[in-house]
């Protein structure tokens, strides 16, 4: 049986720059200001083999506190708008949808599960929770996590 892995969280001030490089290649990377791993290295100062040695050690802290996100469990009718129905209430109602995901339709329905940043909402949970719920296609919805 192997070691367990222990994390810790420390300020960005106290890191090696190694670290912070690697950090940055990644966030980089993921946004699409690089499109490779050689283009990123580059531009942030530091080797390939630097990158790939301390990659998947290096992650940003993201405080969770400033925000709250909640998964939704939708299951929709398999007709024209619906979805787009629900995202529009969604977009409306100040949440930032963070992902989507559809299963495939079977027996005239989908299952689909939205997670949303919620802190910055205009409408309480229950107004979106009825309000999705009324809407026509909608089978059911419900708060799956969060």
């Amino acid at each position: 049986m192997g070691t367990k892995t222990k994390y810790y969280i420390v300020a960005a001030e106290a890191l090696p720059e190694i670290f912070i490089k690697v950090a940055e290649a990644k966030r980089m990377m993921q946004t699409g200001e690089a499109g490779t791993v050689g283009a990123a290295t580059r531009q942030v100062g530091i080797s390939r083999s630097a990158f790939y040695k301390y990659k998947d050690a290096v992650q940003p802290f993201n405080n969770m506190k400033t925000g709250h996100i909640i998964t939704f469990y939708i299951m929709l009718k398999d007709n024209p708008g619906v979805l787009s129905n629900v995202l529009s209430i969604f977009a409306g109602s100040g949440a930032n949808i963070l992902t989507i995901n559809q299963s495939i339709p079977t027996n005239g329905c989908a299952a689909v599960t939205i997670s949303a940043e919620t802190s910055d909402m205009e409408l309480t949970l229950e107004d979106l929770i009825s309000r999705v719920s009324a809407l026509e296609g909608v089978v059911k919805f419900e708060i799956l996590a969060g």
